[in-house]
């Protein structure tokens, strides 16, 4: 199945996040009227990398229930359906989170100071 290759690295993904945090810390002005807050962004990464975690189980799951139908261990093609479904559309979402991060990242870096 194409979605195993597709499964994204969380530690490659927190290095790049934890980049981005100090990138914008280094960026962020220094009046008070346009203070950014970067734990807001940190947080916002945060739950991004957590979302990640809870992508890759269904897709795991989605491999183990496509495993348990092949051999045979199971009847349901009904579950297997579903942790297909469950995967797919968890990946489809972190794909575009992964996209729009990289578009705002890109954003941020052409920013003149």
């Amino acid at each position: 199945m194409p979605f195993v290759t597709d499964a994204i690295d969380i530690t490659q993904l927190r290095n790049v996040s934890s980049n981005v945090v100090r990138e914008a810390a280094k960026k962020a002005p220094t009046s008070s009227l346009g203070a950014y807050k970067t734990d807001n962004f940190g947080d916002l990464l945060e739950t991004a990398i957590d979302n990640l975690a809870v992508t890759n189980g269904y897709l795991s799951d989605m491999e183990n229930e496509e495993i348990k139908w092949s051999l045979g261990e199971t009847q349901s093609t009904h579950d297997l359906s579903i942790a297909i479904q469950k995967a797919s559309t968890a990946l489809n979402y972190t794909v575009t989170v992964r996209d729009r991060l990289l578009e705002a990242y890109k954003e941020l870096m052409q920013m003149q100071i």
